[in-house]
């Protein structure tokens, strides 16, 4: 006797009881509820494809201008533009933004409208073992309609750390899910059960003999894009950050400082060998493995809170994070023909997708053979070295200028300027500068300094790491604008301790220094300067708050100095001369 399929048996028993109206209208809406996310979250995921047919893989649309998520090893094979199908059935020409190799995530922009279809953001530190989730992508790049294809599972594991076992590419704190993640799934989205992204696909555990997903798959957080999002629209090459130090599990199984750099910020800030870190970057920390996960969702200089045991002392305090990479070794990592990473699997290794599927013939007629960069590309691409697509670069600089001076133009103002008020000790103080000298004048006496020979040689105020040149910049950029001032680019975004939310970064080189100005995203404003007078020493750090208007301009109301943990001083300013009028009067 012929055996009766199990799905025809499960036919038949379902479409009965839907018809006599028994199941549970639950169940129905759940399965209603779930198809309506897919179809959501399909229209934002794209199918990428290299512009001479030879590769490709997915993404997925964040912003409605255009801007779109990948991996590093996709768009790396694909050049500085692509095709991009969505499933609107159109094919979309693409730019690259921003790479950041490490982590494995590329940066793309869609053109032709300003409307597409973009993901939500989810918040990957929700993300529990047993949630709902989907996969969507272009596996084996069988997307050629561009309808993707969709993976159902469950998050399978969390806070999962990826050596990067003989590649440059370390997947840290990356969620696990057995919904199938196969080649050409690479840079597409993860979604929760709401249609939330949760992370970008990249990485799965194959068989041996094969490239079949086996049921273990690895997404990048999409809360560690976020930290890096800033520094991918910047146009440049993300980096990686490390703490300078080395840490060991002991046999009580603390997380012990097994090395350290002296020149690193951690080591200024009072972390030695043997201590106990036991909290770092909002995280508990008790195992070596968590602490490379936290450490792996940051960029390069971001300043983030750690606590530590020393001498059974506790410390609370802010480290800031150094590079892992010199900027020759980022940009040699875009270079050539092949990514770092790339190496054929040997036996199980969890490595990233990276044989490139075919695409069929009659999609490569569609994509054409390496045609030359489409004029819509060309007017969003500017090359330059140690960029990846400096074109973005000067946009988002464009940007945050924009934002200041829309609050009223300094431009006009005095070669001096100068500040009256009182200390945060009641003292009453004169700040006068300009680009030649600055100078403070208190009730014990002036302290004054030509800004000649070197700006790193005046660390003026004794133990200020450089004050009175840090209000000199701050005056001249303002007055003269980004295009004036010297070389200045746009970093990225960082976190500015005691704040909420992540700030504009415009770093500045003038003479020998480099100053870092922070702006608020939210105003346009100026909140926060670091000027650098040395490599791996302290910056001074200036912070400006309670702004007012001053001759249809705003400026600060209170500017705080701190330089380490051993200066720090607090001036209210009460009235503003921005052009000098009263400079060397003298004061009864």
């Amino acid at each position: 006797m012929q055996q009766v399929p199990k799905p025809l048996i499960a036919a038949v028993v379902w479409w009965p009881l839907v018809a006599y109206g028994q199941v549970d209208p639950a169940v129905l809406e759940a399965e209603r509820a779930r198809i309506e996310v897919v179809e959501r979250c399909s229209r934002s995921t794209v199918a990428v494809f290299s512009q001479d047919g030879q590769g490709g893989g997915s993404g997925v649309v964040i912003s409605r201008d255009g801007y779109a998520l990948s991996n590093f090893h996709v768009t790396h094979s694909t050049g500085n533009w692509m095709k991009c199908g969505m499933n609107d059935g159109k094919l979309y020409d693409a730019v690259i933004v921003g790479l950041d190799p490490t982590g494995d995530v590329a940066l793309i922009k869609l053109l032709g409208r300003d409307d597409f279809p973009a993901a939500e953001m989810g918040d990957s530190d929700l993300v529990r073992v047993g949630d709902w989730c989907f996969t969507v992508g272009n596996p084996f790049l069988l997307a050629t309609d561009f309808q993707p294809t969709v993976a159902y599972g469950v998050i399978s594991g969390v806070h999962r750390y990826q050596y990067p076992a003989g590649t440059i590419l370390e997947y840290a704190d990356c969620l696990q899910a057995d919904a199938a993640i196969n080649p050409g799934n690479s840079g597409g989205p993860m979604f929760d059960a709401e249609g939330r992204l949760i992370g970008i696909n990249g990485r799965g555990s194959f068989e041996k003999r094969g490239r079949v997903n086996v049921g273990v798959g690895y997404a990048i957080s999409i809360n560690q894009i976020k930290n890096f999002l800033g520094h991918l629209k910047s146009g440049r090459i993300a980096d990686h950050a490390t703490l300078g130090a080395v840490v060991r599990s002991d046999e009580r199984g603390r997380v012990i400082v097994d090395d350290i750099l002296e020149e690193s910020d951690a080591y200024r800030r009072g972390l030695r060998y043997g201590d106990e870190v036991i909290a770092f970057g909002g995280r508990s920390i008790n195992t070596v493995n968590a602490f490379k996960n936290v450490l792996g969702i940051f960029p390069r200089g971001w300043r983030v809170p750690i606590s530590f045991l020393h001498d059974t002392q506790r410390i609370d305090t802010f480290v800031r994070l150094r590079g892992v990479h010199a900027q020759i070794e980022l940009e040699e990592m875009i270079d050539g023909d092949k990514p770092p990473g790339h190496e054929p699997p040997q036996g199980d290794e969890e490595k990233p997708e990276n044989e490139k599927p075919q695409i069929p013939d009659a999609l490569k007629r569609l994509l054409g053979k390496k045609p030359e960069m489409p004029d819509i590309v060309k007017e969003h691409y500017t090359a330059k070295p140690g960029y990846v697509n400096y074109y973005f670069n000067q946009h988002e600089r464009g940007r945050v200028w924009r934002a200041l001076v829309a609050r009223g133009s300094y431009a006009g103002t005095g070669a001096t300027w100068v500040i009256r008020g009182t200390t945060g000790m009641a003292e009453d103080f004169r700040l006068t500068f300009s680009d030649a000298e600055a100078a403070i004048r208190l009730p014990e006496g002036e302290l004054r300094t030509e800004l000649t020979g070197g700006l790193s040689n005046h660390a003026e105020p004794p133990g200020s790491g450089g004050m009175l040149v840090a209000l000199s910049l701050w005056r001249r950029m303002l007055v003269e604008g980004p295009e004036k001032f010297g070389e200045v680019y746009y970093l990225g975004t960082e976190p500015l301790p005691g704040r909420d939310g992540l700030f504009d970064v415009l770093a500045a080189a003038y003479d020998d220094v480099e100053c870092h100005f922070l702006f608020d995203p939210a105003d346009g404003s100026l909140a926060a300067l670091s000027l650098f007078l040395q490599e791996d020493v302290d910056p001074c750090e200036l912070t400006f708050t309670e702004y007012r208007e001053v001759e249809g301009r705003m400026l600060p109301g209170r500017i705080r100095v701190r330089h380490g943990d051993y200066f720090e001083r607090i001036f209210v300013c009460e009235e503003y001369d921005l052009h000098g009028e009263d400079d060397g009067r003298e004061e009864g």
